[in-house]
């Protein structure tokens, strides 16, 4: 590149790094601050150390929320590490219709997280058609209460967030498919390994990176769930808020006019370390794959 257009490089970064440091840079370091103050949304706060940090050890609030937070992740990701593959695998062939299902499938990832939690608290309320088909089964004999149990609750979003993921990462998982050679699974077939056998030997080795990418996108999705729980409970988060979510209490302690701006801020940055520790994970394992 010649000398005099050295500078046409960063004329074409300038924007979008004018967009990262108003949207995104500077206020992560504003949360950073705020969370060493005692902040309030309409009181500029006074620097009181970690004040806000030994609150949140000492809080049960926040450790239900955490918990939960866990608790989503650890059910939620493994699920969507192996069903939209396993969808993948079924739409990759070639037969009638198929792209129909593929566009079913695919439907719930563009519907608004807004209408499919109400549509599925529809669904799970006492009278509604989840609880009366097991009654017409003689499976139960008085409804679930899917909406006002902590535990089920929890399970009824974890179902929703599955459901509304599968198409998306069926659509990765199709692209990682094209990039495993056929000649693999022929061979395997002329030698008679069934459908099973060559998901385990040949298809599985063949996206691992795809496996581990899409754990790490849905564990970080996972960390910042609050729409299916705020949707689905109706703003109430279960019997005593006890289904809340990291994010779910976030907001609560930070809304409104008397929100504690500098100790939301301490728990935001709690959650941000949670989910760096995540990426790591991914990083260290995408080392080792490379190294093997």
């Amino acid at each position: 590149m010649k000398a005099q257009y050295k500078w046409l490089p960063w004329l074409f970064l300038t924007p979008a790094l004018i967009i990262a440091l108003v949207f995104t840079i500077g206020p992560f370091l504003n949360t950073i601050v705020l969370s060493f103050t005692n902040s309030t949304t309409l009181g500029g706060g006074t620097f009181n150390g970690i004040q806000n940090y030994l609150d949140l050890a000492n809080s049960p609030q926040f450790w239900i929320s955490t918990r939960n937070t866990l608790l989503y992740v650890a059910v939620v990701v493994p699920l969507l590490m192996v069903l939209p593959l396993l969808l993948a695998v079924l739409v990759e062939r070639n037969i009638p219709l198929i792209g129909f299902f593929r566009s079913v499938f695919y439907s719930p990832v563009v519907a608004s997280m807004v209408v499919v939690g109400l549509i599925w608290s529809w669904l799970l309320s006492s009278d509604g058609a989840v609880n009366g088909l097991l009654e017409a089964l003689h499976i139960i004999q008085k409804p679930l209460p899917f909406l006002t149990d902590t535990t089920l609750l929890l399970l009824s979003c974890m179902l929703v967030t599955v459901w509304k993921g599968l198409g998306y990462y069926m659509v990765i998982y199709l692209a990682a498919l094209g990039n495993v050679p056929k000649e693999l699974h022929e061979a395997a077939q002329v030698d008679g390994a069934g459908s099973g056998r060559r998901l385990w030997s040949i298809t599985l080795p063949g996206v691992r990176p795809t496996m581990l990418l899409v754990g790490l996108l849905g564990s970080i999705a996972a960390m910042k769930v609050f729409a299916e729980i705020f949707v689905i409970s109706s703003g109430t988060a279960g019997p005593g808020g006890q289904a809340r979510s990291l994010v779910y209490t976030i907001r609560e302690v930070g809304l409104g006019l008397s929100g504690e701006i500098g100790y939301a801020s301490a728990m935001s940055l709690a959650l941000f370390i949670l989910t760096i520790g995540f990426s790591i994970l991914y990083l260290r394992s995408q080392r080792t794959d490379q190294l093997r």
